[in-house]
């Protein structure tokens, strides 16, 4: 799986809306709607703020890890 559909399944996980979690890393909706299409990719920062959030490890998000 790519990044996105990495983070898109860890959020709908969580129940959260792409807005909800917008408003956790202090980004726009519009930020993690190009994420989850694979337009753009996290920064390292709020990748690692998504690793606290989803309880996962980074490689699990960025797909290195299973």
């Amino acid at each position: 799986m790519s990044i996105g559909e990495n983070i898109r399944e860890l959020r709908k996980e969580k129940g959260l809306s792409q807005s909800k979690l917008a408003s956790l890393l202090f980004l726009s909706q519009d930020t993690i709607s190009l994420w989850e299409l694979n337009k753009s990719l996290p920064d390292i920062n709020s990748l690692i703020k998504m690793t606290k959030i989803f309880g996962v490890s980074s490689d699990y998000i960025l797909g290195i890890e299973k």
